[in-house]
């Protein structure tokens, strides 16, 4: 019996007989695997198959699709990768379809990582730019080689545009030359296009996901059906480390229970539908053991992390002397921010589609960490990693949720398979769902943090000393990341945007205390520029107001060896007219305008916000200005839509996010407890794009960390408070 596929016309009828040319950079024998079962675009190319390489087919239809290695979870990832390969190869965009790869390291890593595949960190683009232009280009110089060896002309005197090669009064598709263009050599060197000659690169294109994500037609893990597939749910214990005691599985036997199986951490109930196997869950009698539980509330988590703070941590940066300059200066000023543990609150929870035959496991999901995940997966069921297939769908969303280095939901599901084996139960598809509150109350959480800071000012208000000491659970500790990503007991993710400020200080210090706390932690969008950005800019204000000094002057000032943070600064303090007095609100209010600049994966976002005060100390954003400095914007629309998505999803931590524990257990459940921005808090915001000619960086998370201290110093200015915890909340 063959594997059931994911049910879609399009990905049928190319296993059926679809075929196509596929060009690349990496060797022809493993190409055969090229295809992937999550795709965004019509029928996939029929005609005889020539896949020497991985990332471009050319059918003989003229469909021109590009194998998509990242993940596409909202951030237009699909649309962008696209469009690189659609400029280098001169392909009209109609013709260009998108398909999402399979798990290959050996094709399909993420170049930045090393031998991995996988979505994270804003690479996705940055990683894939020179890589996809050169497989974009090698496929055209196929093309043009066939075309001038068919035409018997010199190879410079054949042009490609639009999907079509010419040479003279000659032409042909891409579909028409594909069979000819595969039995050329491979490039070993290409030529690829002066950016003066893009197309379609920092051009405007419609994404192409738009059309499926509106009519339906895109496959979320929750459109999934196969054949005979069963659901789950697992009871999970309420307080993090407690483990299954004991559980009556009769006391679950409701209508569509099929079975009560005991997994790693909790009990899961498989049924014929996730409303049988949740009433069945909610019917289980099942007692925890708690001697290991963590037991702690957050007040006690923060005791504790204050108690730290008094004395000194692993050593993240060390420059001149910052004892010595600090008893020196004429003024001193000291600050500590509280931040708490946030949920990445993505609106697709947790959830996965699993299979277990003989000897090879398949998995269907909104895949973000590949390689991590296969082996996950195989140590869980005695595999060998290649011998687990990942199909990956789209995802609604993840903020870092779904590269989890301990693949939990996947452990589920595959401890739920592996014990359906055990029990003579195999070939039995898995459908695994988390609801929201299982991932609100049982998930992962950017840690929680305190800082304390320190400055000293000389008697011209210059900055000669900064002290920052950072007390937070490390995100990569116990992890196959830890070795990688911790030097001299400093994990990098905890002090990025510390670590390396950018202002110019003669003496500086940043320390670290990494607590073991027992609370399962991860990197959530922008990871340690959430915190870091709105302690360092919210100081440098209050630096800027000790020493009686306009706020963006005084960054200026501090900044002059940085001439991109400079120019997004300028750029956004120019467009939101800086300077210039704000127009008054009604009786009562109070209006504020703040600013803030910060640098994460490589991209330079500067903000500036307007508020408006009421007299009962609510406030309104009423309007942000970005400037954004992220190399070349491949699509400018997706620029703009990843700030404004960024500085949508900084808002909502900004004004509500707080995940809160006691006694061990997590208080929220749900978006009534742990609110989001809602559409009509949402602020105007204009983004502004820095023309550049250098290599593209990330921008899915570098708009986030900049709006909450934008906002703050906005409240600053409006009210005269310094506030200095998180979520914001006027005194």
């Amino acid at each position: 019996m063959t594997t059931p596929r994911l049910i879609n016309a399009s990905r049928r009828d190319f296993l059926a007989g679809g075929t196509g040319l596929v060009l690349g950079l990496y060797l022809p024998t493993a190409a055969a695997q090229a295809g992937g079962p999550a795709r965004a675009g019509a029928a996939a190319p029929a005609g005889p198959a020539f896949e020497p390489n991985a990332f471009v087919r050319i059918g003989s239809d003229n469909t021109v699709t590009v194998i998509a290695k990242h993940l596409e979870m909202g951030q237009g990832v699909y649309t962008g990768l696209a469009t690189i390969v659609a400029d280098e190869l001169d392909a009209s965009w109609a013709q260009v379809r998108i398909e999402g790869a399979p798990a290959d390291a050996s094709r399909f890593n993420n170049t930045f990582w090393g031998p991995m595949q996988g979505t994270g960190g804003s690479t996705s683009i940055a990683n894939s730019w020179e890589q996809l232009r050169s497989a974009g280009a090698a496929a055209r110089a196929m093309l043009v080689a066939a075309a001038a060896k068919q035409w018997n002309v010199p190879p410079a005197s054949v042009a490609v545009r639009s999907g079509v090669v010419t040479a003279g009064n000659r032409k042909a598709t891409f579909g028409e030359l594909a069979a000819a263009a595969g039995r050329e050599p491979v490039p070993a060197e290409v030529k690829l296009k002066d950016p003066r000659d893009f197309v379609f690169i920092g051009k405007h294109v419609p994404r192409k996901d738009t059309r499926a994500k509106s009519d339906g037609s895109a496959k979320f893990t929750a459109d999934l059906k196969l054949p005979d597939m069963l659901t789950a749910v697992v009871a999970r214990p309420p307080r993090f480390g407690a483990r299954v005691k004991d559980f009556d599985p009769e006391s679950a036997s409701l209508p569509g229970v099929r079975y009560v199986v005991e997994v790693p951490n909790g009990v899961a109930i498989v049924a014929t539908s996730f409303w049988a196997a949740k009433r069945g869950r909610d019917a289980l009698k099942i007692e925890w053991d708690d001697a290991l539980a963590l037991k702690v509330s957050s007040a006690d988590i923060l005791a504790e992390y204050k108690r730290l703070a008094a004395g000194p941590g692993a050593v993240a940066r060390s420059e001149g002397d910052a004892a010595k300059a600090m008893a020196g200066a004429a003024k001193t000023i000291e600050a500590a921010f509280e931040f708490p543990y946030l949920a990445h609150a993505a609106m697709e929870p947790m959830d996965c589609v699993i299979k277990l035959s003989a000897g090879r496991c398949e998995v269907w999901n909104g895949e973000q960490f590949q390689t991590g995940d296969q082996a996950t997966v195989a140590r869980v069921l005695g595999l060998k990693p290649e011998d687990v297939k990942i199909n990956m769908l789209y995802a609604g969303g993840s903020f870092g949720r779904r590269a989890n280095p301990a693949g939990d939901y996947l452990v589920e599901a595959a401890s739920i398979v592996k014990a359906l084996a055990g029990a003579g139960k195999r070939d039995i598809p898995i459908k695994l769902v988390w609801t929201r509150e299982d991932d609100m109350k049982a998930g992962y959480y950017r840690p929680a943090y305190y800082h304390t800071l320190k400055a000293g000012l000389d008697a011209g208000g210059n900055v000669v000393a900064w002290q920052h000491r950072i007390v937070g659970q490390s995100i990569v500790k116990g992890t196959s990341f830890e070795a990688g990503m911790t030097k001299n007991g400093v994990d990098y993710t905890s002090v990025e945007g510390a670590s390396n400020l950018p202002y110019d200080i003669p003496n500086l210090a940043v320390d670290l205390h990494s607590p073991s706390v027992g609370v399962p932690v991860l990197w959530w969008r922008s990871v340690g520029s959430t915190h870091t950005a709105y302690s360092t800019e919210t100081f440098v204000d209050e630096l800027a107001q000790a020493a009686g000094k306009d706020p963006v002057a005084f960054r200026r000032a501090l900044l002059a060896k940085h001439p991109r943070h400079l120019g997004v600064l300028d750029l956004a303090a120019r467009e939101a007219g800086w300077g210039t007095p704000l127009a008054p609100g009604k009786a009562g209010e109070k209006r504020g305008r703040g600013v803030a600049v910060h640098e994460s994966f490589n991209s330079y976002v500067a903000q500036v916000v307007e508020v408006t005060v009421r007299p009962d100390k609510t406030f309104s954003v009423d309007r942000v200005v970005c400037a954004v400095d992220c190399g070349i914007a491949v699509n400018p629309d997706n620029v703009r839509a990843q700030m404004e998505g960024g500085i949508g999803f900084g808002l909502s931590a900004a004004l509500y996010g707080a995940i809160t524990l006691k006694n061990g257990a997590v208080e929220q459940s749900n978006f009534h407890d742990y609110p989001v921005l809602r559409i009509d808090a949402m602020p105007r915001i204009d983004v502004h794009i820095v023309p550049s000619t250098a290599k593209p960086t990330g921008v899915g998370e570098p708009g986030t960390p900049v709006i909450a201290p934008a906002l703050a110093n906005a409240l600053a200015a409006a009210t005269g408070q310094r506030l200095r915890n998180l979520p914001l909340k006027l005194a």
